[in-house]
C-alpha cells in the first residue's frame, strides 16, 4: 500500500504554524512508502480546496507543486523546498506564481491542505509547470496516488 505521512502532523490534524506562510514557511517534512513496481518517479501537489471561505468555497488554492523526484527517494525534508529538493527534483509554479512551497495563510476559518503524491512510470521532465499543467503531463502515467490532509485555522501563530 502507497501511503504518505509527516512527522510534523498526522492525517486531518493541525499543521504547526512553522509551516504556514506568515510564519517559517518551511515545507513540512514528508515520507512514503509502497510505491508500486516501475515507478520511475514521483510528482506532489499540495492544495486548499476551502479557498477563500470554508463555508463559501470558491476555488482551490494551489500551495506546492513538484515532480520529477527520483524514484529512489523516499522522502523530503523539513524545508526541503528552499534547501533542496533530490538530485533531478522540479518545483513547479505555486498559486503565487513561486516555484516553491508557500504555507497555509487562510483569510478566514479553518482550511483543509490535501498532501497529494503520485507514483509516476515516467520522468515528465517539463518546466515550472502548475498544477493544471501537471495534470495533463501526467495523465495516463499515475501508478498509485497517496494522500495525506492536515488543517490550518486563520489567525493561528506559534502552535
Amino acid at each position: 500500500m502507497f501511503t504518505l505521512r509527516s512527522k510534523a502532523f498526522s492525517d486531518s490534524q493541525s499543521i504547526p504554524s512553522r509551516y504556514a506562510l506568515h510564519d517559517w514557511n518551511a515545507s513540512p517534512p514528508l515520507e512514503w512508502e509502497g510505491a508500486p513496481a516501475g515507478t520511475k518517479s514521483f510528482a506532489l501537489i499540495v492544495d486548499d480546496p476551502d479557498a477563500p471561505d470554508p463555508r463559501a468555497p470558491q476555488r482551490t488554492w494551489v500551495h506546492w507543486v513538484a515532480y520529477d523526484i527520483p524514484a529512489a527517494a523516499h522522502d523530503l525534508r523539513e524545508n526541503g523546498s528552499q534547501e533542496g529538493m533530490p538530485a533531478g527534483a522540479r518545483q513547479g509554479r505555486n498559486d503565487w506564481n513561486h516555484a516553491r512551497y508557500d504555507g497555509p495563510a487562510p483569510p478566514t476559518g479553518k482550511h483543509r491542505y490535501f498532501h497529494k503524491l503520485y507514483a509516476l512510470d515516467t520522468t515528465l521532465r517539463i518546466d515550472r509547470a502548475d498544477k493544471t499543467q501537471l495534470l495533463a503531463a501526467m495523465q495516463g502515467h499515475v501508478l498509485a496516488e497517496a494522500q495525506l490532509i492536515g488543517t490550518f485555522e486563520a489567525g493561528r501563530r506559534n502552535s
